[in-house]
């Protein structure tokens, strides 16, 4: 069987966490590996801070928390995206309000936007779809001009950038995702990266349950004490060591993912000139990490039998999200603005194909084969 994904692997992850037990001596959050991680992220992406979090999910809380997001707001973002772009804020008590996609990209249509803006709304939650940004300048200029917080679902976007920035460093926070399924993983974990210093202190604080400890270790108080509210968002040193092996590797796992994604394009253009598929969009000034390749089949129908062809052949491939609006908690906690057009259609004709860190020459050639000929062999 040819899986779908696999986690990345690059061989000292095993080194690292054992350094961390055996050498430093360090399990809980913030030790060496921990900052190397920070710094690493800080270095790369150019941003004020970065902290490592337990999840994506933890990220955006955080986020959440910092915006002083509460009951009453409103939040804007797309609907097809993972449940914890909604759960961050409706824990908060705000309402989310869902826009519709832009079919070439699957990414939240900034043209829809401003319609979408009430008094009540307090912040625009783009989700970089892929790994490839949504039209930034577009939704910045909304930011600014109604007064709003940007926060950067770039969960799948480590190491994309959008015209020479990289993707959760362009609005007011950016949350990153380290999960086993994501280019660079720490099995479960994720990142905050701050792009105003001024919300740094107060983000170590409510990273750390509340104290002012981080000052502390630095030397700036001479004892801590419990100033804000909190919680527990620090990994383990662990994950954070296994995590490192693969951050200075990052360029080399970029690269074979990357051509992995190319060859599958090439390959499959074929059928897309025939009208049979649809192949992923980059759009100009987007550089994409190959976080993920996709085609797009005529319907759901079309879908399932693909789906159900490869599995036959020994393929794994998957479809994504169902739409949040269409899903109880999401009408329970959520609106859709304006007209569905695209969310919900081209969702369903969406299906991700194998790639990972390591996908051989051979199994990709065989999924390329496969979904060729099932397409030669429909009528």
């Amino acid at each position: 069987m040819i899986d779908f994904n696999v986690p990345p692997y690059v061989g000292n992850e095993l080194k690292y966490v054992e350094e961390a037990v055996v050498k430093n001596r360090k399990l809980c959050g913030d030790g060496p590996f921990t900052k190397k991680c920070s710094e690493w992220l800080e270095d790369k992406t150019g941003t004020s801070k970065a902290l490592l979090t337990t999840s994506c999910t933890h990220a955006t809380e955080l986020a959440a928390l910092l915006t002083d997001i509460k009951e009453g707001d409103e939040v804007i973002m797309p609907s097809y995206t993972f449940v914890s772009t909604a759960d961050a804020f409706v824990l908060r008590g705000a309402k989310a309000v869902f826009v519709d996609i832009r079919p070439d990209t699957m990414n939240i249509d900034e043209n829809k936007i401003e319609e979408a803006i009430t008094e009540k709304t307090r912040a625009i939650v783009p989700v970089h779809y892929a790994g490839v940004s949504c039209e930034m300048d577009k939704i910045m200029d909304l930011a600014h001009k109604y007064n709003l917080y940007v926060i950067e679902d770039a969960a799948q976007g480590v190491m994309s950038t959008y015209k020479g920035q990289a993707l959760g460093t362009i609005g007011d926070f950016g949350c990153y995702s380290f999960h086993e399924t994501k280019n660079y993983s720490m099995g479960e974990g994720g990142a905050l990266v701050i792009n105003d210093s001024s919300y740094n202190e107060r983000a170590e604080i409510l990273r750390e349950k509340g104290p002012n400890r981080s000052k502390f270790f630095r030397g700036q108080v001479d004892k801590y004490t419990w100033v804000d509210f909190g919680d527990s968002y620090l990994p383990s040193e662990l994950n954070a060591a296994y995590l490192y092996a693969q951050l200075i590797h990052a360029d080399e796992i970029n690269e074979n993912r990357l051509e992995s994604w190319n060859t599958y394009y090439h390959e499959l253009i074929s059928l897309q000139d025939e009208g049979k598929i649809e192949l992923p969009t980059i759009p100009t000034g987007c550089k994409h990490n190959a976080h993920m390749f996709y085609i797009k089949c005529r319907d759901i129908e079309e879908r399932s039998a693909l789906i159900s062809y490869l599995k036959e052949n020994g393929i794994l491939a998957v479809f994504h999200y169902v739409p949040l609006h269409s899903a109880p908690a999401g009408l329970k906690f959520g609106r859709f603005s304006g007209e569905d057009s695209y969310t919900t259609k081209e969702s369903e004709r969406l299906l991700r194909l194998p790639l990972y860190y390591g996908l051989t020459k051979q199994d990709q050639h065989t999924v390329i084969k496969q979904v060729k000929n099932f397409y030669r062999c429909k009528k």
